[in-house]
């Protein structure tokens, strides 16, 4: 289960790209297109990332996360929570959460092994906010291991005010019938009904200036568990 979940979260940084190359109004395309300029990236500074795991992070953050609503998966975190915190706790709370999964995702990324993806074809989209899509990783002589990205419809506004259009990004990941979404809830959900949003945040942040490693380390898959990815 290990394993698959760190594929799975590595399969999350093939939502994003540059946000200047791929366009976010169809949700298939985005992944799909994403994903090619994510892979050729990696492969093209992989002599680099060896020597120095942290650009992980780099591409974590440029590649990934014009994609992902961090916000809206924090708020979703923080549940009824937010009500006893000041708007600045809920604001650098979001800034720590953002900087966590960029280096949970970054460590995961360090297990990404060239695996083929296959993802599901472009479906019509009428007048749902919320979607499912698809993507199968092959997994050798096995059965493909399916995931699906859960991503959502958001107003996008201009400077009146007034929406001007609409953007689809990725808020959470389903691998085998199961939210990582809702794990990471529950997670942190215990801890901030403890100790409230400034502790949870002080926690973040200092899970987010953890250090990249291989997975030829000897402790990577524990330095991955502490960050809440190898669940």
């Amino acid at each position: 289960m290990q394993k698959l979940l760190a594929i799975v979260f590595m399969l999350s940084f093939t939502t994003s790209a540059f946000a200047s190359e791929v366009s976010k109004e169809n949700p298939y395309k985005m992944i799909e297109e994403a994903a090619q300029i994510t892979f050729d990236r990696f492969a093209r500074e992989e002599a680099e990332i060896k020597k120095n795991p942290e650009i992980l992070k780099d591409i974590v953050r440029e590649e990934l996360m014009p994609y992902v609503s961090y916000k809206y998966a924090g708020l979703k975190v923080l549940g009824n929570y937010r009500k006893k915190a000041s708007r600045d706790e809920i604001l650098e709370f979001l800034e720590a959460f953002n900087s966590y999964l960029i280096t949970s995702y970054a460590q995961v990324f360090t297990l990404y092994e060239q695996q083929e993806v296959i993802f599901e074809p472009a479906k019509p989209i009428d007048k749902e906010k919320i979607l499912l899509v698809g993507v199968d990783i092959m997994n050798g002589d096995g059965p493909p291991i399916n995931i699906k990205f859960k991503v959502r419809k958001f107003a996008q506004k201009d400077e009146q005010g007034k929406v001007s259009h609409y953007d689809w990004l990725a808020f959470d990941l389903v691998a085998e019938g199961i939210s990582l979404l809702d794990a990471k809830q529950k997670e942190l959900r215990s801890i901030l009904a403890q100790n409230g949003v400034p502790k949870v945040t002080q926690m973040l942040k200092e899970k987010s200036e953890r250090k990249i490693v291989f997975k030829n380390d000897e402790d990577v898959k524990a330095k991955i568990q502490e960050q809440g990815t190898g669940e």
